[in-house]
């Protein structure tokens, strides 16, 4: 059975990265060496791993890739940070 990673990298400009994989480690080896010069984190090195969660079913995998992608700086922070009682709250709009 083939497991994908969904991960978050912290990129040298504080910025995060968000991406899916089958081999986790070597694609981490991957941003971290450069090895594709025109990827978002090429410019960014050093990374940093900061998250990472695994699924046997790539669809499932996918659809939580994309969804963090859309997510807040601060709410990708929450998440990293295992607080997970806060992300309800960081989807919803602040109206004034």
């Amino acid at each position: 059975m083939e497991i994908y990673s969904v991960y978050i990298l912290k990129c040298r400009d504080k910025t995060y990265y968000t991406g899916i994989t089958s081999e986790l480690w070597e694609r981490i080896e991957q941003h971290q060496s450069g090895k594709y010069k025109n990827s978002y984190t090429f410019s960014r090195r050093p990374i940093e791993l900061v998250y990472y969660c695994e699924f046997t079913e790539p669809d499932l995998a996918i659809e939580f890739e994309k969804k963090i992608k859309s997510w807040s700086q601060v709410k990708k922070e929450a998440l990293i940070g295992g607080k997970y009682e806060k992300l309800p709250n960081l989807a919803k709009k602040r109206f004034k």
